[in-house]
Parts: structure tokens; sequence; C-alpha cells
């Protein structure tokens, strides 16, 4: 009895050896961490905006949305719309990019598809129900000359 014992254990940890053996070897750079985006609070996104760092303003709600109000300075790149190519508004991957919505979802998507598609600045601070600051309409934007 003592000897099928032994048989079925060594049969057990020679199937766990081979199981570990043939697992897929993933490339090196499988295990490193996934792009991201950092997160801040508004009071820091606000200090953040009063820089002059050539920083931009990303507003990813729809337009419907952006044209009852937004933050002064805000350009407007709906969520929906970012795909996997980099946006056209957003040319420099090192640039500054500030990222906000109406509550935090649609920010914190669109920041990780910049930060998936190599942008390494994101700030993602939420949604403009939130905000304290100025917001801004349609209406009272300037018009265009």
């Amino acid at each position: 009895m003592n000897l099928f014992l032994l048989g079925a254990a060594l049969l057990l940890l020679a199937g766990c050896a081979l199981k570990k053996a043939s697992a897929p070897q993933g490339p090196a750079e499988s295990a490193a961490p996934k792009p991201s985006y950092r997160q801040i609070d508004q009071e820091t996104a606000k200090k953040m905006m009063a820089a002059d760092d050539g920083h931009v303003i990303v507003d990813v709600r729809r337009q419907d949305e952006y044209d009852a109000g937004h933050i002064p300075g805000a350009i407007l790149i709906p969520n929906e719309s970012i795909g996997t190519e980099p946006p056209a508004e957003l040319p420099d991957l090192e640039q500054v990019i500030l990222i906000y919505c109406r509550s935090g979802n649609r920010s914190r998507q669109a920041s990780q598809k910049l930060a998936d598609m190599g942008y390494v600045n994101v700030y993602e601070f939420g949604g403009i129900i939130d905000w304290t600051g100025e917001v801004v309409t349609e209406e009272q934007a300037p018009a265009a000359p």
C-alpha cells in the first residue's frame, strides 16, 4: 500500500513538473506594467492649468454637453472618437494633457486609451459636475472672426 502511495505521489509530481515546464513563456515586455495615466484631484488640476507649460485641457464628453458648459480653454475630443491612433489635436506624446468628462467615467477610459497609445503626461481629474472653477458656454465664448 505504501509503495502504491509513493508511486502516485511521484506521478503527481512529475505531472506538475511537466505542466510547469510546458507553460508558455511570453516575451519579457509582457511582464512590464501597463502604461497608465495619473489621477489627480481638481485643486491640483487648477494649479496645473495656471502654469504656462503648454498643457492642453481635453473635454471628452459629447458636443452637446461641451456646448452646455466647459472649462475655459478646453478642447473637445469625445471619448467615443478616441480609437487606436493618436488624435490629430494631440500631436505631442509628451505634452501635459488634463482630461475631464461629466462624472469621471469617460475621462478614465479616454486617459487609459491615450496612455496605451504612448502619451506619457496624461492627468485625469474627474467630472465637471464637481468642478468649482469657471465654466463657459458657447453663448459666452467669443465669436469666431
